[in-house]
């Protein structure tokens, strides 16, 4: 059974259900294709941190109703280590502010929209399969929720489908290049019934391992501890999680609430690229095209970055006959996709501790140089906060 599209995008989550949103804006029609279902997709826990530059897309696209009444503003952060814990105001500084907002309220917000406007998702797909994506006449196969095998042609197809779709892997290997790093450390993710013990987050180097006390809401808080990459879960039964938390975070006169453990989950730490983020009639947006470690906060917003430069190249391209942007995507996107590589590099790097004490340091010297240096804080606070999409 054969569908056609002007566009067919694969993966519903915040990337391609924003870029759905934002094509329909510019008069484009598209097709969601999804292989989970829609209750896992908007339950998974992600990303709660957005750039001033996400806050604004959102709002001024008609996504930011429930974002403005919920959403918690901060001005900065807290770095830490050992008996010293210094605030960055990101207001004082750039101007510009981050908004704890969690990726599942964004999912969420994104998808009853879509709903909304009737707007075509088929969940729980599988055998996803894109095709001739250099000529013409793209397509994607797949198996519907139902077992029928289904074919969905289209003028352009999308990978929105992270880092295991097929969308990356349809780019031929002599096509394409790929950059990678794997970091020899994880992260211990854990959501507990609690309010936070911080207005703003808590990124804290200890002799023992990271740690960042984060937050979701008034009443839930959002913890994530360094652990080495490859540990198993099982060997960290919450009284384990809270001592080391209170350790790795501990300052004279602060005390750490603590309470019910309600998720958990160990998060691997990696950087990848791959360009270009174009081949034929194939775009690449989000996780499909790049990874970065969790550390600076960029994962969601460079997703949303993505897709703002591609809805109109693609509008450009479809209905004005002006290839321009959609020629220029791939290399635009990708320098904002380096920036915010070095970026969540250097937060890692800088707050990961390992084996070599001449390492530690240098990491030292750092956290006190972005502490009692404007110019270096600023820099800072410029990355974290976003820069304006399209730079």
């Amino acid at each position: 059974m054969a569908m056609r599209t002007r566009v067919a995008i694969v993966g519903a989550g915040p990337a391609g259900l924003l870029l759905s949103h934002l094509l329909e804006a510019e008069g484009v029609e598209s097709v969601v294709l999804e292989t989970r279902t829609q209750e896992y997709v908007e339950a998974r826990i992600r990303a709660g941190i957005l750039e001033q530059s996400t806050v604004d897309l959102l709002v001024q696209n008609g996504l930011g109703d429930r974002l403005l009444a919920e959403g918690d503003p901060h001005r900065g952060i807290h770095l830490q280590w050992p008996q010293e814990r210094h605030h960055l105001d990101f207001v004082d500084l750039i101007g510009r502010t981050v908004t704890v907002y969690g990726q599942t309220e964004v999912q969420k917000d994104l998808g009853q929209a879509r709903e909304a406007a009737g707007q075509p998702i088929l969940y729980g797909i599988g055998d996803t399969g894109v095709h001739d994506v250099e000529s013409d006449h793209p397509y994607v196969t797949f198996t519907d929720a139902d077992g029928k095998r289904r074919r969905l042609d289209a003028d352009v197809v999308v990978g929105c489908d992270g880092s295991f779709g097929p969308s990356r892997g349809a780019v031929p290997p002599a096509a394409r290049q790929t950059w990678e790093r794997t970091y020899p450390y994880a992260w211990l993710g854990v959501l507990a019934a609690v309010a936070p013990s911080t207005d703003e987050l808590i990124y804290a180097r200890h002799p023992d391992g990271f740690a960042l006390h984060s937050m979701r809401s008034a009443d839930v808080s959002r913890f994530y501890l360094q652990v080495p990459a490859g540990t198993d879960i099982a060997a960290w039964p919450d009284d384990r999680i809270w001592e080391a938390l209170s350790t790795r975070l501990n300052l004279d006169g602060w005390e750490l609430a603590t309470g019910a453990i309600t998720e958990k989950s160990v998060l691997p730490m990696r950087s990848f690229v791959q360009q270009p983020m174009r081949h034929g009639r194939l775009f690449l947006a989000g996780d499909a095209a790049h990874i970065v470690p969790p550390t600076g906060a960029k994962g969601l917003n460079l997703a949303v970055a993505d897709v703002a430069l591609l809805a109109p190249a693609l509008a450009g391209l479809l209905v004005r006959g002006d290839h321009r942007a959609a020629d220029a995507y791939s290399d635009t996107a990708l320098r904002r996709v380096w920036r915010c590589t070095h970026f969540s590099w250097w937060m890692t790097t800088m707050l990961h501790t390992g084996d070599d004490p001449f390492d530690a340091q240098l990491q030292l010297s750092q956290l006190r140089w972005v502490a009692g240096s404007e110019a270096a804080a600023r820099g800072l606070a410029e990355n974290y906060a976003g820069m304006p999409i399209g730079l």
